[in-house]
């Protein structure tokens, strides 16, 4: 019987909800450890989603539905608490009356260091959990093809979400495993998937660096940029993809564990990026969708059934007979020391 790599996954991702109150020093706890990425969304409201990270430092906020640089937000996330966070008055974080969602990674280890590969090497600082294999790193670019930056997690990742945090405004770059080093995608656009060799050097990342391109997106030489980095883990993370069937019974999406967050997109249409969490669900199925390219509130969506161990396609999340793509976070069914529960 197959064993997970992590004994206890919500001590490395966790959904918060909360309702916001527009005041200043609103401490949020129950989160199960101090978060290093931090990602809200106001359900009840258009304000933008609103991105922190331990690394680039609190207050310090991008958005994942549109392209603008990095902001200061003196009332945003305000610190990182050991079971949580504080968030200031802002009404993106925490809008008087309205329902909060906060998603939330740990990383955790901290370092700094000198980009490899072609061209000028540039300081980046990271911050990395090795045991649910995500990191962050901020880096500078050096407008070089075959610049490589170092990951830090000690395996090859299959997604890395890359944000241009100062500057000109640039759209954000993503890579997934299923689309391959010559192809990339745009958070913060319904766009289909596009030729990627100015972002990724049509080169596959390594179990110690990915290789960027020289396009402005993700290496301008005097540019700074955010790199949030993904490795699968058996039992607790998958990114993978799935053809639709263009029917309102659609695919079962195997992931070999109970997800808890999954982030989907029609790769080779002009569908939205589509979140769900089992926080947010409405009966048996998860119909409480956001969307991580806009910023409309929350919608009624039966997109998915989020299941023991994957998901279940409906009707939203089916059409045409495309490609789609997703990364999913969640718990297998085990109990302590990854001893799988048996039914009784």
């Amino acid at each position: 019987m197959a064993y997970a790599a992590i004994s206890k996954p919500s001590l490395h991702f966790n959904t918060k909800l909360f309702t916001g109150n527009g005041t200043t020093g609103n401490a949020q706890t129950g989160v199960g450890f101090q978060p290093d990425w931090v990602w809200f969304k106001n359900r009840a409201t258009t304000d933008s989603h609103a991105l922190y990270d331990s690394v680039r430092g609190v207050t310090k906020r991008i958005q994942s539905n549109n392209d603008t640089s990095e902001t200061t937000q003196s009332e945003g996330l305000t610190a990182f608490g050991a079971d949580g966070f504080t968030v200031g008055s802002a009404n993106a974080q925490n809008g008087n009356g309205n329902g909060i969602v906060a998603w939330n990674w740990k990383a955790g280890t901290t370092g700094s260091g000198t980009t490899t590969g072609s061209g000028t090497g540039k300081a980046y600082t990271y911050s990395v959990n090795t045991t649910a294999g995500f990191s962050i790193v901020k880096y500078g670019g050096n407008s070089t093809a075959g610049h490589t930056i170092p990951h830090h997690l000690g395996a090859v990742p299959e997604c890395i979400i890359i944000k241009k945090i100062d500057g000109a405004a640039k759209d954000w770059v993503v890579y997934h495993v299923k689309k391959g080093n010559a192809s990339a995608l745009s958070l913060n656009k319904t766009d289909a998937t596009f030729g990627g060799t100015g972002r990724f050097n049509s080169t596959t990342p390594t179990a110690t660096v990915f290789t960027l391109g020289a396009d402005d997106e993700g290496n301008n030489g005097s540019q700074q940029y955010v790199a949030y980095c993904f490795a699968p883990k058996k039992g607790y993370s998958k990114f993978g993809s799935w053809v639709s069937n263009n029917n309102a019974d659609g695919a079962f999406v195997y992931t070999g564990f109970a997800p808890s967050f999954v982030m989907l997109k029609e790769s080779d249409g002009t569908n939205q990026w589509v979140m769900y969490d089992n926080k947010r669900p409405s009966y048996n199925q998860t119909s409480n969708a956001l969307f991580a390219n806009a910023d409309s509130a929350e919608a009624t969506d039966l997109g998915v059934d989020l299941l023991s161990n994957g998901y279940k396609i409906r009707a939203t999340n089916n059409q045409n007979t495309g490609t789609y793509i997703y990364m999913a976070f969640g718990q297998t069914m085990v109990g302590t020391n990854n001893i799988p529960c048996t039914a009784r």
